[in-house]
């Protein structure tokens, strides 16, 4: 959430921005744990945080928008078109500078932040470029249950056979399987 990405580089505490926004500590709270919508706030709420923070209202209403949470499906499809429209080492750049990986995780997304590490990982190995050492502890975490493509699932359930899953398995990139992610494909896509 862009606020408390600002409260951070303005070193601002959440307190501090009650006290100067006059906004209440209770509602600020609210707003930075996502327990409240930014799209129902009052305008003069957004607008006394906002000026605190240098900010327009309109940014941190468009941030809003920009961090809903995609399918998980639809989130490996953009990801591995960017990897293609960009090229292996410009993605890797890119997501390392961003830091997407270690922000994407500290929202709770795992499957996604584990599955940007995984593509990361991915494109080192092909690349023959070693690992970055960044996100070791990511890496020594993997998802409680595999996480299939819908298509696998799908073939399972039609088929009333496990032998879809299980051919998945081990079709599945080594970096993405250590994370329970099962992928085998993210070249091909059109």
């Amino acid at each position: 959430m862009l606020i408390n990405d600002r409260l951070k580089e303005l070193d601002m505490s959440k307190y501090r921005l009650s006290k100067e926004s006059g906004v209440p500590q209770a509602t600020i709270n609210d707003i930075c744990s996502g327990k409240t919508d930014l799209n129902k706030c009052a305008a003069g709420t957004l607008y006394q945080i906002a000026k605190v923070l240098g900010l327009t209202i309109e940014e941190i209403l468009e941030s809003e928008q920009s961090e809903e949470r995609l399918s998980f499906e639809i989130f490996k499809s953009n990801t591995c078109h960017h990897v293609k429209d960009m090229g292996d080492i410009d993605f890797m750049i890119s997501l390392i500078e961003s830091d997407e990986i270690r922000k994407v995780y500290e929202r709770q997304w795992y499957p996604e932040a584990m599955y940007l590490l995984a593509m990361l990982d991915y494109l080192s190995r092909m690349n023959d470029i070693p690992l970055c050492s960044r996100y070791d502890d990511i890496r020594a975490k993997k998802l409680s249950k595999p996480l299939y493509p819908t298509g696998v699932l799908t073939e399972s359930e039609v088929l009333k056979s496990d032998k879809p899953l299980r051919k998945a398995e081990r079709e599945a990139i080594p970096e993405f399987l250590r994370f329970n992610i099962i992928e085998n494909e993210v070249r091909n896509v059109v």
